[in-house]
């Protein structure tokens, strides 16, 4: 209970953009789960928006109370003043709801929703200054000297994704092609691999939240292993993943242990090797080494 509060800025470099591109630095911010009165988190998250990220991106289960808006805007300050990106989980439609742990265990327990959160109130607040709402949709963001493409879909968690609605080759003339889910599951990253994305970025898994040494996460709550339950992997041959740790906790589990609640500045440069062109000439992906 007391590392739940124990705040730490991760950093990565990942090679994703387009060669040529200037480097930008993205801050990853995810399941931050805020309570009105939660003020050691909501003075930590403020005081990101002095790292000056080229862009911002929220990967969702921003709320666990039905009167946390003001808090979590409050939070986010100047940095809802860059360009940024979101998509919602779960824990921005519902609220929390107390259940057995042993039930992650399973990943297809059934789930309860809690009461409905005012997700409406947040989104407007996000839009309003400037967010873009990549929620199903196919977008264009300038940032840091690049353009970036960036869709997603809404939380698979909940199957509430349609991919079908952003299906398609992704920009080839884009610097970026920036992939959004809340939660990382194996049947949307492989639709966005295939589709040329870059980079995606997801949250949900709380790094696991209770670790042990050296084993790691027992449980992601999503498909993907343990290996990626935080932290950057490869995901195919062409496209990196991002996974946040987040930084939060539901109220009715309180407790991290091994796995401290984490935002992320990615500094994105420019990969190594070009484009590789598809048969019939499309530059659709870049070259990498790896398969998941």
């Amino acid at each position: 209970m007391i590392e739940r509060n124990a705040f730490a800025l991760r950093t990565s470099t990942l090679e994703v953009l387009a060669p040529g591109s200037p480097s930008i630095r993205v801050l990853h911010l995810s399941d931050l789960h805020m309570l009105p009165r939660q003020q050691l988190k909501q003075a930590w998250v403020r005081e990101l928006d002095a790292l000056e990220p080229d862009l911002v991106v929220n990967t969702g289960d921003n709320l666990a109370h039905p009167r946390a808006v003001p808090a979590v805007v409050q939070a986010l300050g100047g940095l809802l003043d860059r360009p940024g990106a979101f998509v919602f989980g779960s824990n921005d439609y519902f609220g929390p709801v107390a259940k057995n742990p042993l039930k992650y265990f399973d990943r297809n327990h059934e789930r309860v929703p809690g009461p409905s959160l005012p997700w409406q109130d947040l989104r407007a607040a996000f839009v309003e200054r400037g967010w873009i709402d990549a929620t199903h949709r196919k977008q264009e963001i300038t940032a840091g000297g690049n353009t970036i493409s960036v869709a997603g879909v809404d939380d698979p968690h909940l199957q509430r994704d349609r991919y079908d609605t952003i299906e398609g080759k992704a920009d080839p003339a884009a610097d970026l092609r920036l992939a959004l889910s809340h939660s990382p599951e194996p049947r949307v990253l492989d639709h966005f691999a295939s589709d040329g994305y870059d980079l995606a970025m997801c949250g949900h898994t709380h790094g696991g939240q209770l670790c042990l040494p050296v084993y790691g996460a027992l449980v992601t709550n999503c498909g993907i292993d343990r290996s990626r339950v935080k932290g950057p992997s490869q995901w195919g041959e062409h496209m990196k993943l991002h996974v946040s740790a987040g930084l939060g906790t539901s109220p009715y589990a309180p407790a991290r242990f091994f796995c401290r609640p984490e935002a992320t500045l990615l500094t994105l440069v420019p990969a190594r090797v070009d484009r590789a062109a598809t048969e019939d000439g499309e530059a659709v992906s870049r070259s990498g080494a790896g398969v998941r």
